[in-house]
């Protein structure tokens, strides 16, 4: 068991997958921390843009159209006078590192900062939008400038007589938006540094309890059964987990414990007739002269012995087959009627040296999924027990029925009965309820073992009532239908 144990964890790499977890934990946490700090830096950059440009655009707009209405209060008829307003505007033009351009109602330039388009016709689509009374802002971001019309309304009538054409260069806004960019790569790159340590530390931490489940893995991997019960209170999942392996390792004791008895057991069993083979045998050489009928009685009783070795290996020999997996099993449709009065037939001999009697109850045919050979031994097992425990005159009654999805056999006799103390242990291997009586009676204690995995082989079930000095009732349950 050790050894398979040791190379179950030598395959499965327990360690390596912790560690695995911690990188993939890592990733996790770096992922998460980082993306956010990704996406902050575009968002700010971004905005800042967004809003240096909008905040730029409501300056240089309330200035402008401060300066379009002073402007139309100095109309005179239909004429646009900006004489008094040129330093104004060069100053406008200067501050915003931008230019200002006058259109009167005959889309004529009548001012420009630049002196460029002096006296030339100016039509534009904004320019268009001013004489109908509406004002225009965009921003083209390509060429980094904010352009806007505004009408230049007369003081009294409120009538539009020109357009106030505004530009802007942004460059400068690009300049602090790149500045501000690379200041928020600095802090970036201090987040990200800040949450791969914590990552780092966290994914440590968040393994840290898979650590002790490895260590103790490994402890019984050794060959330490003994190994002290797992405690980890740090997540319910790893409580969990802990509980889990606790059961396990009480599993595995339990089954270790019955191991090392059965090994002991059968050297116990085995070794029995050799020694009494031995003491015979030497007996026999150490007389000369041996009269015939002593020599003939020791010869028999040597047999007799090697009898019951065989009997031994041979129980073991099917107690094992049990244990082996369900894809050995033999299934086929089976008269299970016909299976046990083979049984009865068999065992009817025996059973007539004591003046016992046999006697099976059918109630319908039954028809099942078995592997007959395994089932036949189980069902012996039980009749013969019930036979060898039996008072002589006593009777043994058998009883086959089946409903839609089992079949039963029960198995009742009048013999000496079983303890109830004992009653719970028959099953295991060795096992025998009058230690003092059993060479006589000739069982092996292996009988009531190989027919419990037999039954249980057919994913049934086995239970017995007993009470001492009045009899055993054996009842059997067994699917029609087998199932892997």
């Amino acid at each position: 068991m050790k050894s398979k144990i040791r190379s179950f964890f030598k395959f499965t790499r327990l360690k390596s997958y912790f560690k695995s977890l911690q990188l993939r934990i890592f990733i996790i946490f770096c992922l998460v921390g980082i993306i956010p700090i990704l996406l902050m830096k575009m968002s700010i950059l971004e905005n800042y843009e967004e809003q240096s440009i909008i905040q730029r655009g409501k300056m240089l707009q309330n200035q402008c159209k401060n300066l379009a209405d002073r402007i139309g209060v100095s109309v005179a008829g239909e004429k646009i006078d900006v004489g008094p307003y040129q330093t104004e505007m060069e100053q406008l033009a200067n501050l915003y590192n931008g230019r200002l351009v006058v259109v009167n109602k005959d889309f004529v330039v009548i001012e420009d900062t630049y002196s460029l388009d002096l006296k030339k016709i100016l039509v534009s689509e904004e320019v268009v939008k001013c004489f109908r009374n509406e004002s225009s802002l965009s921003y083209d971001k390509e060429s980094n400038f904010i352009e806007m019309a505004i009408p230049i309304r007369e003081g009294v009538s409120k009538s539009v007589v020109g357009a106030l054409i505004v530009s802007s260069e942004t460059e400068d806004v690009m300049i602090n938006r790149d500045e501000l960019s690379r200041k928020v790569f600095i802090l970036q790159m201090g987040l990200a540094i800040a949450v791969l340590i914590a990552a780092l530390y966290a994914s440590r931490i968040l393994v840290k309890p898979f650590g002790k489940v490895t260590q103790s893995l490994e402890s019984i991997s050794g060959g330490f059964l003994e190994e002290e019960e797992l405690s980890m209170l740090d997540y319910t999942e790893t409580q969990v987990m802990a509980e889990a392996y606790n059961r396990m390792l009480g599993r595995m004791r339990v089954l270790e414990d019955s191991r090392q008895e059965f090994v002991s057991n059968v050297s116990h069993e085995l070794k029995t007739p050799i020694t009494s083979m031995k003491v015979l045998a030497d007996s026999l050489l150490m007389q000369e002269d041996v009269p015939a009928e002593l020599y003939k009685e020791f010869m028999q009783d040597i047999a007799d012995e090697i009898e019951r070795e065989n009997k031994i290996i041979n129980d073991l020999l099917a107690l094992v087959k049990m244990d082996k997996k369900a894809s050995d099993v033999n299934i086929q449709a089976t008269n299970i009627n016909e299976l046990i009065e083979l049984i009865l037939k068999r065992l009817r001999p025996i059973a007539a040296k004591r003046n016992i009697e046999l006697v099976l109850d059918s109630y319908k045919p039954v028809i099942a999924e078995v592997d007959e050979t395994k089932l036949t031994l189980a069902l012996s097992n039980l009749v013969e027990n019930a036979v060898k425990y039996n008072k002589d005159g006593g009777w043994v009654h058998l009883s086959l029925n089946m409903d839609h999805k089992y079949f039963y056999v029960k198995v009742e006799d009048n013999g000496i009965g079983i303890p109830q103390a004992d009653q719970e242990h028959i099953f295991e291997r060795f096992y025998r309820v009058d230690k003092s009586h059993s060479k006589e009676i000739g069982g092996t204690g292996l009988g009531l073992a190989i027919t419990r995995n037999a039954i249980l082989m057919h994913r049934g079930v086995i239970k017995v009532y007993s009470e001492e000095g009045t009899g055993t009732t054996f009842t059997v349950r067994v699917p029609l239908i087998y199932s892997e």
